[in-house]
């Protein structure tokens, strides 16, 4: 009896479970999107880097499938002659202040198994990027970039080759629960799947409502802006360059990165959005029903109230450029406010706890016939793949 799966969300780590499980559970796959096109959020508005695994506390779930979630997509890009280039990465000390941090960081890539972590001084981090700055820094020489948004299109060529379906324009409606399975209206058609997954990102929170497992967490969305290097001054970064981040935080601070297409972003920051899509100026707050669900969940506000500072920091940051500009020339002094042109926003989706704290690593809950992906920040996007794997050793298998 040939297993019928769900999948709720056409990102990059929905197709990838969906691509997995038809590989590995033979079953017959069909993924369920509420836009008309696959990688419609995170997956299509991120910076493109391919994390190395710096960051992560040794044992976790983020830094085991990170790891491995890059060799795997660099086989995956190589293999489908997709774009992959180990463009290299610095995270750079501004101040002797940082330089504890920096050195803990190294330690912390090494006891993840980084490839070629090198520690570096002021004058030896200009040799790898000549128009940087810093007192000192870390060099991972195989941290890649890489265009999510189209492996994200060539692992749904890859579902529907596998016998399974991607459905575009089929937002979940309803999901009901029962002993046998669950039954799943989407757009206007009504599915009966064994098991169902749900990978949502920003929608997590509606659909895991609709599935009766609310959870003790939820979703509160951060909007990160990106500006774009113009001209010459795309060349005064040969990779990318990143700050020591501040331990209290999952966000990587204001950095510099070069894409596959050969141009250069300079961002994000985080701002609290108050809509689960909120790419326009205004931080969603016209969205009445979102900015209620956001506010309404007590960890936001304790979560506000306790990091407010950094919070105006980042919405400065947002609304001046100069301040934004500010943070670039840090690293890269020789930037000026005319190298900076407004390029996309993103909106990460990250899990509060109800006490205020962020929650940092991946979550997966398991309920009965539902698989509920309830936090999957970057990296994500570089560990797909394995995520994919990871879940498919999860999903209840079906008793024949």
């Amino acid at each position: 009896m040939t297993e019928k799966i769900g999948i709720v969300g056409a990102g990059i780590v929905g197709l990838a479970v969906a691509r997995e499980l038809a590989i590995t559970r033979g079953a017959e796959v069909t993924v369920l999107e509420k836009e008309s096109h696959v990688a419609a959020h995170q997956t299509g508005h991120n910076s493109g880097v391919v994390h190395a695994g710096i960051y992560y506390p040794p044992g976790s779930l983020k830094a085991r499938l990170c790891r491995e979630g890059v060799a795997l997509l660099k086989d995956y890009c190589a293999a489908n002659e997709l774009p992959y280039d180990e463009v290299g990465k610095l995270v750079i000390a501004s101040t002797g202040a940082e330089r504890s941090r920096l050195h803990a960081l190294a330690e912390r890539a090494r006891a993840n198994g980084v490839p070629g972590i090198a520690e570096l001084d002021a004058l030896a981090l200009r040799e790898i990027e000549p128009h940087a700055v810093g007192v000192g820094a870390i060099h991972s020489p195989h941290t890649a970039i890489c265009d999510f948004a189209a492996v994200a299109r060539r692992l749904a060529l890859d579902v529907v080759e596998l016998g399974g379906s991607v459905r575009l324009s089929h937002p979940v409606r309803a999901i009901r629960e029962r002993p046998a399975g669950v039954q799943v209206l989407a757009g206007r058609r009504r599915f009966t799947f064994d098991r169902l997954v749900v990978c949502g990102g920003l929608g997590t929170d509606s659909v895991a409502r609709m599935a009766g497992h609310p959870g003790d967490v939820r979703i509160v969305p951060f909007r990160g802006e990106f500006y774009a290097l113009r001209g010459a001054a795309k060349d005064l970064v040969r990779g990318l360059i990143y700050p020591v981040p501040d331990p209290r935080y999952p966000f990587l601070g204001v950095h510099l990165t070069r894409q596959t297409d050969g141009g250069v972003l300079v961002g994000p920051n985080a701002v609290l959005a108050l809509a689960y899509e909120a790419y326009g100026r205004g931080y969603g707050w016209r969205n009445i029903r979102n900015f209620r669900q956001i506010l309404g969940w007590p960890g936001t506000m304790r979560l506000a109230r306790r990091h407010w500072r950094t919070g105006l920091k980042e919405i400065r940051g947002s609304l001046i450029k100069s301040a934004f500009l500010k943070g670039a020339q840090r690293y890269v002094p020789e930037l000026t406010a005319a190298d900076l042109t407004r390029a996309r926003s993103g909106v990460r989706a990250q899990a509060v706890a109800r006490d205020g704290g962020m929650v940092d690593d991946f979550v997966v809950d398991v309920h009965d016939n539902v698989v509920l992906v309830r936090n999957a920040p970057s990296p994500a996007a570089t560990s797909s793949l394995a995520i994919a794997r990871h879940i498919a050793g999860i999903v209840p298998a079906l008793v024949q």
